[in-house]
This record gives C-alpha cells, sequence and structure tokens, in this order.
C-alpha cells in the first residue's frame, strides 16, 4: 500500500521527485479507518488539503520560495468540453424523443381507432414489443462493450450503422396494411415493425448515451453537456410531438365530429367514413416521414460533430468480464440499483399519464380537438423549464430539485381528473406538469454519471462496463412505458371499451380516470420514498470528483517518469 506524503506547511512541489512516486495507479489508496468508507473518504479529502488550508490541493501548485510562473510545471488540468461538441453531442439525442414520444403519445390511439385493432390485441403489441427491449437492451449493451475500438470511434458506428433501418421500420411502424387481411396478420405486421423498430433504437440509444463518459472534460463539463442533451431531447419531444399532433390532430377532430348528430351521439362506428379514415391513416404515415428525416439528420450531425475520448477510467477498450460476470457486478452496486428502482417508478408515471391523456382528453375530459394543443402547451413549458433546473440543481443538488420537481406535477393530475370541459384550467395544469415533467428528463440521466463514477472508484478492476450502466436505464425506461402502455390498454379492454364507439360506458371513464390520477400519483410517491434512500447526495459527490481527480493525477505523474526514461 503506498502512501501520499504531505509536505509541513501543506506546500506541494509541482512535480514529485521519481522516488516518491506510487508504482502503479493501482497501488494507490484511500484510508478506511474502522472499515468506515465515510472516514475513509475524510481522509483522502485531508490529504489534498495542506495542514491548517482552507482550499483543496490542485495541480501545478507554486512550490516554497519559487516565483509563479518560472520554477513551476505547467498545470496538467482537464481542456474543457468545447461547446460545439456539447451542441453536436445533445443534438444526437434528438431521435430517441423525436420516436420516442410520438409512439408514447400516439401508437395506442393509432392502433385502437386507426387499424381498428381490439384492445387485446393492441395491449399484447405493445407489451410484448416491449418485453422484446427486455432482451434487447441489455444484450445490446454487452455486445457494445465487447466491441472493439476501431478508427472512427467504439460507440459511434453502431448509431451510426442502425440509423437507416430504424427509419425504415419506425415509418413502417405507422402504415396500415389492407383492410383484406386478417386480424392475426395485422397483428403479426405491427408485432415484428415495432419489434424491429425497438432495436434498432436500443442499437442507437445505448451506445449514444453511454458516450457521456467519453465526452472528455471534467465532472462540471460532464453535467453541462447533459442539461444540453436534456435541453436538445426536451425539445425533440416538443417537435416530435407536435409534428404528429398537428400532422393526425384534427383527422382524429374529424372522426369524432363524423359521430355527431344534431339531437346527440348516434351509435355509428368509424368504418362508415372511409374518406375520413383514410385520410388519418395517410396522416399518420407523412408524420412518419418528417419524423424519420430529422432522425437521419441528427444522426449525422453526432457522427461529424463528436469524437469519442478515452480517459483513465473509460479507456474504450473491450470488457473482459463474461455477461453475467458484468451483470452481477452492475447490479449489485447499491446506489445504481436504487437509481434505477427509483427511475422506473417516476417514469412508469409519467409514461401512464402520457399514454392516457389522448384518451382522457377525447372521451373523459370533453376536449376531442384541443389534446394535441395541450400536449404542445406541456412540451414548451417543460423545454423552457431545463435551463432553471439546471441552476436550481447546481444551487441546492440534485436529490433537492428531483423531490420539488416530482411533487409539482400531482395537484395537476388531481385537478385534471376533477375538472372537464374547460380549456383554460387544463392550459394551466398541464404547465405545470411540464415543469414537472423536465426534472424527470433532467435528473435521473444527470445523476447516472454520478453512480457510474462511485461504481469505477469501488470497482477500479471494472473496466468498459458503462454500456452495460446506460443499458438498463434505457431498458427500465422502455419498460416503464411498455408497462404504462399494456397495463392502460388492459384497464380500457376490461372495462368494455370498443373503438367503434361514439359513446362509452361509465366503467370506461371510471378506468380513465383512475389512469390519470391516482395511479400515477401512488407511483410517484413510491419513486420519491426509494430516490430518499440514495446515498449519493453533494457531499459525496464532491468526494467522487475529488477522489477521481487525485487518482488520474498520479496516473499521469507515474507515466511523466516512465516516458522520459524511454
Amino acid at each position: 500500500m503506498i502512501c501520499v506524503r504531505l509536505l509541513p506547511g501543506g506546500d506541494y512541489p509541482a512535480r514529485p521527485p521519481p522516488a516518491l512516486l506510487p508504482p502503479s495507479p493501482a497501488a494507490l489508496c484511500v484510508f478506511a479507518r474502522g472499515g468506515s468508507r465515510g472516514d475513509g473518504h475524510i481522509t483522502m479529502r485531508a490529504m489534498l488539503q495542506g495542514e491548517g488550508q482552507g482550499e483543496p490541493a490542485r495541480e501545478g501548485l507554486t512550490p516554497k520560495g519559487a516565483e509563479p510562473g518560472k520554477d513551476a510545471q505547467p498545470s496538467r488540468v482537464k481542456p474543457a468540453l468545447p461547446l460545439h461538441r456539447k451542441v453536436c453531442y445533445a443534438l444526437g439525442g434528438a431521435p430517441y424523443q423525436l420516436t420516442g414520444n410520438a409512439v408514447g403519445f400516439f401508437l395506442q390511439i393509432f392502433l385502437l381507432d386507426v387499424v381498428q385493432l381490439e384492445p387485446f390485441h393492441a395491449s399484447l403489441i405493445l407489451f410484448l414489443g416491449k418485453a422484446w427491449d427486455a432482451v434487447a437492451d441489455p444484450a445490446i449493451g454487452f455486445l457494445v462493450s465487447r466491441s472493439p475500438r476501431r478508427s472512427w470511434g467504439k460507440l459511434i458506428p453502431w448509431v451510426v450503422c442502425s440509423t437507416p433501418f430504424g427509419v425504415l421500420f419506425y415509418t413502417m411502424l405507422w402504415f396500415v396494411p389492407s383492410d383484406s387481411l386478417s386480424v392475426s396478420l395485422k397483428f403479426f405486421w405491427y408485432l415484428v415493425m415495432y419489434c424491429l423498430f425497438q432495436t434498432c433504437m436500443s442499437c442507437y440509444h445505448v451506445p449514444y448515451s453511454s458516450l457521456t463518459m467519453f465526452l472528455g472534460g471534467s465532472q462540471m463539463d460532464r453535467d453541462s453537456a447533459t442539461a444540453y442533451r436534456m435541453g436538445v431531447e426536451m425539445l425533440s419531444t416538443l417537435v416530435g410531438s407536435g409534428v404528429q399532433g398537428q400532422i393526425v390532430g384534427s383527422h382524429h377532430a374529424s372522426m369524432r365530429k363524423r359521430c355527431d348528430v344534431a339531437n346527440g351521439t348516434q351509435a355509428g362506428n368509424s368504418s362508415m367514413l372511409p374518406d375520413v379514415l383514410e385520410n388519418t391513416r395517410t396522416a399518420y404515415v407523412v408524420a412518419s416521414l418528417v419524423l424519420g428525416s430529422l432522425y437521419f439528420l441528427s444522426c449525422l450531425v453526432l457522427f461529424l460533430g463528436v469524437k469519442e475520448q478515452p480517459g483513465r477510467y473509460t479507456p474504450l477498450g473491450k470488457t473482459r468480464l463474461p455477461f453475467f460476470a458484468s451483470l452481477r457486478a452492475v447490479l449489485s452496486h447499491s446506489s445504481y440499483t436504487r437509481l434505477l428502482g427509483g427511475f422506473l417508478l417516476a417514469s412508469l408515471a409519467f409514461q401512464l399519464a402520457q399514454g392516457i391523456f389522448a384518451f382522457f382528453c377525447t372521451h373523459a375530459a370533453g376536449l376531442p380537438g384541443s389534446f394535441q394543443h395541450l400536449v404542445l402547451i406541456m412540451l414548451v413549458v417543460a423545454c423552457l423549464s431545463i435551463p432553471g433546473w439546471q441552476w436550481f440543481l447546481v444551487r441546492f443538488g440534485k436529490k433537492m430539485a428531483l423531490f420539488i420537481g416530482l411533487s409539482l406535477i400531482i395537484p395537476s393530475l388531481i385537478v385534471i381528473t376533477v375538472v372537464t370541459h374547460n380549456f383554460l384550467v387544463y392550459v394551466f395544469m398541464v404547465a405545470v406538469a411540464g415543469s414537472s415533467l423536465a426534472v424527470l428528463y433532467l435528473l435521473p440521466w444527470s445523476m447516472l454519471p454520478d453512480a457510474v463514477d462511485d461504481f469505477k472508484l469501488q470497482n477500479p478492476a471494472c473496466l468498459n462496463l458503462e454500456p452495460f450502466f446506460y443499458s438498463f436505464y434505457v431498458f427500465f425506461n422502455k419498460l416503464a412505458g411498455g408497462l404504462s402502455l399494456g397495463i392502460s390498454t388492459m384497464s380500457l379492454h376490461f372495462a368494455g371499451y370498443r373503438a367503434t364507439d361514439c359513446t362509452h360506458n361509465p366503467q370506461v371513464i371510471l378506468t380513465l380516470q383512475i389512469l390519470m390520477a391516482p395511479v400515477p400519483i401512488a407511483l410517484l410517491l413510491s419513486s420519491m420514498a426509494v430516490f430518499f434512500s440514495y446515498p449519493i447526495d453533494e457531499k459525496r459527490r464532491k468526494q467522487i470528483r475529488v477522489e477521481m481527480e487525485v487518482t488520474g493525477r498520479h496516473q499521469g505523474q507515474t507515466e511523466r517518469p516512465e516516458s522520459e526514461a524511454s
């Protein structure tokens, strides 16, 4: 075990003599008195501070008696992450939100009202598609971690090669085959297209999200890049849902109006309106082509503007651990598993309300032609709220921002469920919900790199597992989406919902109200309880940063004399 020597008075030499350097970076130890991890972190902080000094040590400090700028060695501080790289990296996250939110908001109503599948078949498509992700995401994460580093990177080749297929299968997902096809063939078509699209999106998003750890720069730069990414993803959510909603929303309103007659609502069905139904189907295909084009352009910007940067703990090599050993190592880390659990519950709550919102506005709230405008307002507010929440988490901490942000949506859901036929009240409530939605987008993804860094410090021999961490994060987000759509669709099935009905029985309305507020609120409260036990607070984050900096510093000091000797 090698100890870091402290010189009297807290003055450090610019570079220690080779005789005092540790033989290898793996030999650097953090003292833990009596087995206490917290004492070990305090000892490391004391080692990095001079005796009686209040400021942490920094690289390149001038020794006693030397003039600044002459005898001091130049600082080896990491260069700041360039703005253009942050922006290009952020734009690369657009496809996941462009397509994911269009699917989340509109796939359920598309399968039921446009394709006119039974709720049971629609729920099977949605649930089995997400179950396929249960295999695809971790498997692709492992394959990415085992893939070699090529001349243009290790992660970006996965992103680029999967993009053309992702665009193709996304377009096919919104195409309606001939009405002459049997119900079983239609079911098979949408199930296959949905699974293939989800696979391509996993091949894109798992390596893309792992790029956070390979952008270069400091922990603060990484948090800043994550904020840029979340801002762009919120804007992409706005664009995706806005484009889809504005193109298809008026057609859904037309289908609804055709059911109205002067003395009330007729008990007809939309199959009697072939012109309106065909126009609605065409509108969905047009919207998919527009979003597919934006998907491709975002991938192109990422490819041209971002270069992977390996580091001390992120060498971008192949992982040496087999699949199940990697799985056990990742899922045994308590900070990560608690973050996963809280993220799953919060994401399930939001996606359940998101998936049922169009149905609720159309059939329970009396606003059939307004839900696309409400979605647009919610996403605009969420996009504009990202900078404010980024400032708040820097000022008051990530856990505090998370608790306050998730709490905002609870009164909004209650009011939305109780009030009907009042567009202005809904505008105000969805604006508040949009601010809460911004927290769900920003905070969990901002907290994940901290958990990964904590894992690396505790397991220095387990390298190149970043894709594994991010693949499970992506998987749990998609699992929440699949569970929410499956739960809501099966609930409507048991309540007696039929797509061809112009009016619905009271059980259907009650089911929509329960799915809109009580269930999401219970899930949100459960997620906040899990996040409360998450151990990485602001004090621990600073300790992680200090430990990683000192380990990287001694790694650099070890390598310099060796290179000079050679």
